[in-house]
Protein backbone atom coordinates (compact mmCIF):
# COMPACT_ATOMS: atom_id res chain seq x y z
CA UNK A 1 0.00 0.00 0.00
CA UNK A 2 1.23 3.50 -0.86
CA UNK A 3 0.28 6.22 1.60
CA UNK A 4 0.28 9.85 0.52
CA UNK A 5 0.58 12.21 3.50
CA UNK A 6 -0.41 15.86 3.74
CA UNK A 7 0.35 18.02 6.76
CA UNK A 8 -0.91 21.57 7.01
CA UNK A 9 -2.23 24.37 9.15
CA UNK A 10 -5.34 26.41 8.55
CA UNK A 11 -5.23 30.04 7.52
CA UNK A 12 -8.20 30.62 9.86
CA UNK A 13 -8.34 28.09 12.71
CA UNK A 14 -11.94 28.99 13.55
CA UNK A 15 -12.98 27.36 10.25
CA UNK A 16 -11.79 23.90 11.35
CA UNK A 17 -15.16 22.17 10.95
CA UNK A 18 -15.65 23.69 7.50
CA UNK A 19 -12.18 22.41 6.58
CA UNK A 20 -13.05 18.92 7.83
CA UNK A 21 -16.25 18.90 5.77
CA UNK A 22 -14.39 20.09 2.65
CA UNK A 23 -11.76 17.38 3.11
CA UNK A 24 -14.50 14.76 3.56
CA UNK A 25 -16.24 15.87 0.35
CA UNK A 26 -12.99 15.70 -1.66
CA UNK A 27 -11.95 12.35 -0.22
CA UNK A 28 -15.38 10.78 -0.82
CA UNK A 29 -15.20 11.96 -4.42
CA UNK A 30 -11.77 10.37 -4.82
CA UNK A 31 -13.00 7.14 -3.23
CA UNK A 32 -15.83 6.97 -5.79
CA UNK A 33 -13.32 7.02 -8.64
CA UNK A 34 -11.93 3.76 -7.31
CA UNK A 35 -8.25 4.72 -7.20
CA UNK A 36 -8.02 5.51 -3.48
CA UNK A 37 -8.81 2.75 -0.99
CA UNK A 38 -9.01 4.74 2.26
CA UNK A 39 -8.27 8.08 3.85
CA UNK A 40 -8.09 9.73 7.27
CA UNK A 41 -8.02 13.27 8.63
CA UNK A 42 -6.37 13.75 12.02
CA UNK A 43 -5.54 16.77 14.15
CA UNK A 44 -2.60 17.15 16.47
CA UNK A 45 -3.71 16.68 20.06
CA UNK A 46 -2.57 18.82 22.99
CA UNK A 47 0.11 20.41 20.82
CA UNK A 48 2.13 17.18 20.61
CA UNK A 49 4.14 16.79 17.43
CA UNK A 50 6.67 18.74 15.39
CA UNK A 51 5.45 22.24 14.52
CA UNK A 52 6.91 22.05 11.02
CA UNK A 53 4.43 19.30 10.12
CA UNK A 54 1.35 21.36 10.89
CA UNK A 55 -1.72 20.78 13.01
CA UNK A 56 -3.69 18.66 10.51
CA UNK A 57 -2.64 15.40 8.85
CA UNK A 58 -4.43 13.75 5.93
CA UNK A 59 -3.51 10.26 4.74
CA UNK A 60 -4.66 8.72 1.49
CA UNK A 61 -4.00 5.07 0.65
CA UNK A 62 -3.48 3.73 -2.86
CA UNK A 63 -2.78 0.12 -3.89
CA UNK A 64 0.06 1.19 -6.19
CA UNK A 65 1.71 4.24 -7.69
CA UNK A 66 -0.41 3.73 -10.80
CA UNK A 67 -3.59 4.70 -8.92
CA UNK A 68 -1.85 7.57 -7.13
CA UNK A 69 -0.55 8.92 -10.44
CA UNK A 70 -4.00 8.68 -12.03
CA UNK A 71 -5.51 10.61 -9.12
CA UNK A 72 -2.81 13.28 -9.39
CA UNK A 73 -3.46 13.47 -13.14
CA UNK A 74 -7.19 13.88 -12.59
CA UNK A 75 -6.56 16.71 -10.14
CA UNK A 76 -3.93 18.36 -12.34
CA UNK A 77 -6.48 18.90 -15.12
CA UNK A 78 -8.06 21.53 -12.85
CA UNK A 79 -11.56 21.04 -14.18
CA UNK A 80 -14.89 19.61 -13.17
CA UNK A 81 -16.06 18.55 -9.73
CA UNK A 82 -12.64 17.49 -8.50
CA UNK A 83 -11.23 20.98 -9.14
CA UNK A 84 -14.00 22.64 -7.14
CA UNK A 85 -13.63 20.15 -4.29
CA UNK A 86 -9.83 20.48 -4.26
CA UNK A 87 -9.99 24.28 -4.34
CA UNK A 88 -12.39 24.30 -1.37
CA UNK A 89 -9.70 22.53 0.67
CA UNK A 90 -6.57 24.14 -0.75
CA UNK A 91 -7.66 27.76 -0.22
CA UNK A 92 -8.05 27.07 3.50
CA UNK A 93 -4.54 25.75 4.16
CA UNK A 94 -1.09 27.14 4.76
CA UNK A 95 2.26 25.52 5.58
CA UNK A 96 1.53 22.60 3.23
CA UNK A 97 3.88 19.62 3.47
CA UNK A 98 3.53 16.24 1.81
CA UNK A 99 5.21 12.87 1.75
CA UNK A 100 4.86 9.37 0.40
CA UNK A 101 5.39 6.16 2.34
CA UNK A 102 4.68 2.49 1.83
CA UNK A 103 4.01 -0.59 3.87
CA UNK A 104 7.25 -2.29 4.76
CA UNK A 105 8.25 -4.81 3.88
CA UNK A 106 6.01 -4.45 0.88
CA UNK A 107 4.68 -7.44 -0.99
CA UNK A 108 7.13 -6.92 -3.85
CA UNK A 109 10.08 -7.32 -1.51
CA UNK A 110 11.84 -10.62 -1.93
CA UNK A 111 12.86 -11.99 1.42
CA UNK A 112 15.42 -14.66 2.02
CA UNK A 113 16.65 -16.14 5.28
CA UNK A 114 19.84 -14.05 4.95
CA UNK A 115 17.92 -10.76 4.53
CA UNK A 116 16.29 -11.10 7.95
CA UNK A 117 19.40 -12.14 9.86
CA UNK A 118 20.94 -9.62 12.23
CA UNK A 119 24.53 -8.81 11.40
CA UNK A 120 25.25 -7.61 14.94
Amino acid sequence: MNIYHVWCNLKESRRDLEFAENVRALMEHLMKTGEMTSWRLTRRKLGFGPNELGEFHITMEFPSLVELDKTFGDMARRSGDVETLHRNVFVMVTDFRSGLSRDFPDQERETTPDSTTSRG
